[in-house]
């Protein structure tokens, strides 16, 4: 199978969803996308202490709000986020051989085994 591209429009948008999350009171601790093989697609991972304290739903509501505020410059819908507690394993396995602190950073992470996990793909705007 050939898998699906992250071409520089999604690294782009990725970014500036975080640069307009950091405006807020969504703290963001770890963003990242991140090829997901069984379903050959790129998923934006964003972990916050926002998910670990209000929940997922309200999590995706905020963040939607902030994509309707952006956008049309920004195209990147819901359905390609994944909102995670910091508690997350792949964050916490992630974290562990990464750390960037709170800027955003542009680290392509490709075909890494860490902790007997296999990263096949990534590409991280922050990992604290």
């Amino acid at each position: 199978m050939v898998k699906t591209a992250l071409v520089e429009k999604d690294i782009e948008e990725g970014k500036r969803l975080i640069e307009e999350l950091d405006k807020t009171n969504f703290i963001v601790h770890a963003a990242l996308w991140f090829y997901v093989s069984d379903a050959d697609e790129w998923r934006l991972f964003i972990a916050s202490p926002f998910v670990e304290k209000e929940g997922p739903k309200k999590s995706y509501n905020f963040i939607q709000s902030v994509l309707a505020k952006i956008s049309p410059a920004v195209s990147i819908s819901l359905k390609e986020i994944s909102v995670l507690k910091l508690s997350d394993d792949l964050i916490k396995t992630i974290r562990s051989a990464i750390r960037t602190g709170h800027g955003i950073s542009g680290i392509r992470f490709t075909g890494n085994v860490i902790n007997n996990t296999l990263i096949e793909d990534a590409y991280i705007y922050r990992m604290v």
